[in-house]
C-alpha cells in the first residue's frame, strides 16, 4: 500500500521566509502594523485561533509566527483554476466548504498536527462587517481538543478602522496584533467545551465602535453599501457612497464617516455614533420581520453574473449580467424569462457572502456564485435566508442571521 504524501512540504518554510522578508516592509508602510513576533513558541507547533478583520490578516499571524502556517481557508480560494494549484502548490492551505459541518477539513487539520504543523482558523469563519467580532461555532472547541495542540489566541487590534470589510481601499492609522494569551492542553483538559469555548470568545472579542484612533482617507465611506442596507428613518432601503459620504437614495439623508470611525448626519442628527451601531439595528429590524409576508413583490432587485462554483477546480459562467429578485422566501434570476430560474429558500442548504460582496446559494447539491458590481450588497441576501430559516423551523426569537 502507498504512504500517504505528506501534508507539510520543505518548500513551504521557504516560502514563508520569502514572503516574510516582502510583507514586513509593506505591512508597516501600508497598514501601519509590525506584528509582535510570539516569543514564547520555541519549536512546539500551535493552533493559532484569531479575530478576522483584514484581508490580510492570515500575513500578521505568518509574521508573528515561527515556520511555515497552515490556514484554513474557504473553497471559493481552491476554485480558481491554475491559480488555486499555485497556492495548494506555495502554502497548501487547508480547504472548508463555509456554513457546513466538513468532516474533510477537520480530518486535514488532525493531519497537519500530526505532522507537527501549525494551524491558524478565526473562528468567524467570515470578516466583521461591523467592527465586533462577530458569532463563532462553538465546534472550535471540540475541535482544539481534539488536535490536543497549545493554543495561542491572536489578537487583531484596528483592523476595521484600517481597512472595513465593505471598503476597498486601506486608510492611514496604527494596527496591532499580537498572540493575547496561551493555553496549554492540559490547561483546557480541565476546561469542559463550554468553559474553554467561552475563553476563547472573551479573549478574541474586540470592539471598534469607539474612536479610539484616527484613519486617514478621502474615501471613507465608500462602498458602505455593502454592508447596510437599512435606513433608520425609511427601512429597507438602497445606499450609495461616494468620498466620505453615503447617501440613502429612499430618504435623501446623507452620513458622514469620521476620521475616528465616527458616524454623523449632514444637517440631521444621525442616531448611531459608529457602523457597529447601526448594523445591530439592522439585524434587529430584520428579526422583527416577517419576511414569509413577502412573497409577492421583490424586497430587492440587482444585477449580477452568475456562476457555478465547481469546488476545488473552477467557476463555470452561467449568466453575465443575471437579474436577481429578492423575495422574503427565494431568489429567483431572470424572472419572466424562458431561462428564468428559482432558489426556494426552504431547499437551499446554505447562503453566505465571500469577500466583500460575492454571494454564494448552496442549492441542489450545487453551489452558484452571484457577483454584482462595486455597490453591490451580498449581505442582505444571507440575512433574509436565515430569517426565512428561523421563521419556518418555529424559532422565530433566533437572533442568528447567518455572520
Amino acid at each position: 500500500m502507498n504512504k500517504k504524501k505528506q501534508w507539510i512540504k520543505h518548500r513551504h518554510r521557504i516560502v514563508r521566509n520569502i514572503v516574510y522578508c516582502i510583507l514586513k516592509p509593506y505591512s508597516r508602510w501600508k497598514y501601519g502594523i509590525s506584528p509582535t513576533r510570539f516569543a514564547e513558541q520555541e519549536d512546539r507547533p500551535y493552533l493559532v485561533l484569531l479575530n478576522h478583520q483584514t484581508p490580510f490578516d492570515q500575513f500578521f499571524v505568518g509574521m508573528s509566527i515561527r515556520g511555515p502556517v497552515y490556514y484554513m481557508a474557504s473553497e471559493d480560494l481552491f476554485s480558481n483554476g491554475w491559480v488555486s494549484s499555485l497556492i495548494r502548490w506555495l502554502i497548501a492551505p487547508i480547504p472548508i466548504k463555509k456554513q457546513t459541518t466538513d468532516v474533510t477539513a477537520v480530518k486535514n487539520c488532525i493531519r497537519v498536527a500530526r505532522e507537527g504543523g501549525t494551524i491558524a482558523i478565526a473562528p468567524e469563519g467570515n470578516r466583521t462587517y461591523s467592527g465586533r467580532t462577530e458569532y463563532m461555532s462553538p465546534a472550535i472547541a471540540p475541535l482544539a481538543r481534539k488536535l490536543n495542540m497549545p493554543i495561542a489566541l491572536y489578537r487583531i487590534e484596528g483592523g476595521y478602522g484600517a481597512q472595513p470589510r465593505w471598503s476597498d481601499g486601506i486608510r492611514k492609522g496604527r494596527m496591532r496584533s499580537y498572540v493575547s494569551r496561551v493555553i496549554q492542553p492540559e490547561e483546557y483538559a480541565a476546561m469542559t467545551d463550554a468553559e474553554l469555548f467561552a475563553c476563547i470568545e472573551q479573549e478574541l472579542f474586540v470592539d471598534e465602535g469607539v474612536a479610539d484612533a484616527t484613519f486617514r482617507s478621502n474615501k471613507r465611506a465608500e462602498y458602505l453599501e455593502r454592508a447596510i442596507y437599512v435606513c433608520p428613518f425609511c427601512g429597507l432601503s438602497r445606499f450609495e457612497s461616494h468620498g466620505n459620504e453615503a447617501e440613502c437614495l429612499n430618504c435623501h439623508r446623507k452620513i458622514t464617516y469620521g476620521e475616528d470611525k465616527r458616524l454623523s448626519g449632514v444637517d440631521f442628527d444621525f442616531p448611531f455614533a459608529f457602523t457597529t451601531q447601526w448594523y445591530d439595528y439592522q439585524k434587529e429590524f430584520i428579526n422583527r420581520l416577517d419576511v414569509t409576508q413577502h412573497t409577492e413583490q421583490p424586497l430587492y432587485t440587482d444585477t449580477a453574473n452568475l456562476s457555478e462554483v465547481i469546488l476545488n477546480k473552477n467557476k463555470v459562467l452561467l449568466r453575465e449580467d443575471a437579474a436577481l429578485r429578492l423575495y422574503g422566501n427565494r431568489v429567483v434570476i431572470d424572472e419572466g424569462t424562458v431561462q428564468e430560474m428559482t432558489l426556494p429558500f426552504s431547499e437551499a442548504t446554505a447562503v453566505t457572502v465571500l469577500g466583500r460582496n460575492k454571494l454564494n446559494v448552496y442549492y441542489g447539491g450545487k453551489v452558484y456564485q452571484f457577483k454584482g458590481d462595486k455597490r453591490f450588497n451580498a449581505l442582505k441576501y444571507v440575512h433574509i435566508y436565515y430569517r426565512h430559516k428561523n421563521i419556518t423551523r418555529g424559532d422565530s426569537n433566533d437572533q442568528f442571521l447567518g455572520l
